[in-house]
């Protein structure tokens, strides 16, 4: 009976009308998740630990913390390139998300080159910046959550090297990139969906910096360690990162002693792989 009760109760308070003021307040847009804020040295210590892990090592490292098969991305979204011989693909970086949303807004049309070029600069400049520019630290990572069916190219060679040179260490996106000759050309890790053509005016507006954002299908809060390498993009959230980090490196040395065991018995020469 008291059970009964508490259900017609709850029902009974979902169908009460909200009082105005809480009314307005919800209609103007509330977020429910807070941001979590870390040092600059905070994120230097986490990323300590997880320097040089893979994403298999992490993976075992969920999985002992009761998080099995939890942050694992699609595998849809993988690097642009691949460097087989140092790895330089891969990398372990903290968190700065953004996203960005189809635009609903008038296109440009046709008009001459001159008011086509402040128009475009003007959207890129109000309604589709880059705000998070000015939270990347040395070790970042962004995360971008963008409108993969509107072909557009949000990262492109140029300002992909201008996050590097802010600090950033990779770039992940459930959406496209363009430029990619040229991205890998310069080397920057880049795991994506697949190319987009079109630049941001006319097709996407930022909505929002440093909020959860989905990315691969798994949520990804700022904060948390990004693990990307030729097996996909792992995302461990801060809370349990330095567990997952001290029993993958377990994982990763036992790993490397068995193979540079088994590379003497077949007499294959030394790599970074197993050093």
């Amino acid at each position: 009976m008291g059970r009964t009760l508490s259900l017609l109760t709850a029902v009974a308070l979902l169908a009460t009308p909200l009082a105005p003021a809480e009314d307005a307040g919800l209609r103007a847009g509330k977020g429910f998740i807070e941001t979590p804020t870390f040092t600059a040295a905070q994120d230097e210590e986490i990323l300590a630990l997880f320097d040089g892990l893979r994403v298999a090592d992490c993976t075992d490292g969920m999985d002992a913390v009761g998080l099995p098969g939890v942050g694992l991305m699609d595998p849809a979204i993988h690097p642009l390139w691949k460097d087989t011989q140092a790895f330089t693909h891969r990398f372990v970086g903290v968190a700065v998300t953004a996203r960005y949303v189809p635009t609903q807004r008038a296109q440009a049309g046709r008009r001459p080159a001159e008011e086509y070029d402040a128009w475009s600069g003007q959207w890129y400049n109000e309604l589709s910046p880059e705000p998070f520019m000015e939270l990347i630290r040395p070790g970042t990572a962004i995360v971008l959550d963008d409108a993969l069916a509107a072909d557009v190219g949000s990262i492109g060679s140029n300002n992909i090297l201008a996050w590097k040179l802010a600090g950033m260490v990779g770039v992940v996106t459930n959406a496209t990139s363009r430029d990619t000759d040229e991205i890998i050309t310069e080397g920057v890790p880049l795991y994506f969906r697949h190319p987009g053509r079109g630049i941001r005016p006319g097709r996407n507006e930022i909505e929002s910096v440093n909020r959860p954002v989905v990315c691969g299908g798994v949520l990804v809060m700022p904060g948390d360690v990004i693990v990307a390498d030729g097996d996909g993009v792992l995302v461990v959230p801060r809370a349990v990162a330095a567990e997952v980090a001290r029993y993958s490196r377990r994982i990763m040395e036992g790993d490397k002693a068995g193979r540079r065991g088994l590379y003497e018995k077949l007499g294959l020469p030394s790599d970074p792989s197993v050093e």
